[in-house]
């Protein structure tokens, strides 16, 4: 059974830095796209940063780039989200995805494509 554990979070001033990573346990191999999603209170959960397994590519949101990189280790086991001049609208609960099924693609994942969750790990920058 594939599992998503995601560590890393925590509160940080805005300007900060964090790094989230993704332990990836059980065979993936099916799911094309891994990334990263947050969800604010109140707000719908919303694609940040993803990655095409296969080849690499990444994709980012507009909100984030420049500031987030996505990477993921060799093997695939680890996926890492580096979160560099983070900013309060950064806030909120961050979550390692999984996403593969017929159809699906990295460039525009949605939460609605995503096959698995982790549990999430909170993010809080303080102004």
């Amino acid at each position: 059974q594939v599992r998503l554990v995601e560590s890393g979070g925590g509160s940080v001033q805005a300007g900060g830095s964090l790094r989230l990573s993704c332990a990836v346990s059980g065979y993936t191999g099916s799911r094309k796209c891994m990334g990263w999603f947050r969800q604010a209170p109140g707000k719908e959960r919303e694609s940040v940063a993803v990655i095409y397994t296969g080849g690499g590519s990444t994709y980012y949101a507009d909100s984030v780039k420049g500031r987030f990189t996505i990477s993921q280790d060799n093997a695939k086991t680890t996926l890492w989200l580096q979160m560099n001049n983070l900013e309060p609208e950064d806030t909120g609960m961050y979550y390692c995805a999984a996403a593969g099924r017929s159809g699906t693609y990295c460039s525009t994942l949605n939460h609605g494509w995503v096959d698995l969750w982790g549990q999430g790990t909170q993010v809080t920058v303080s102004s």
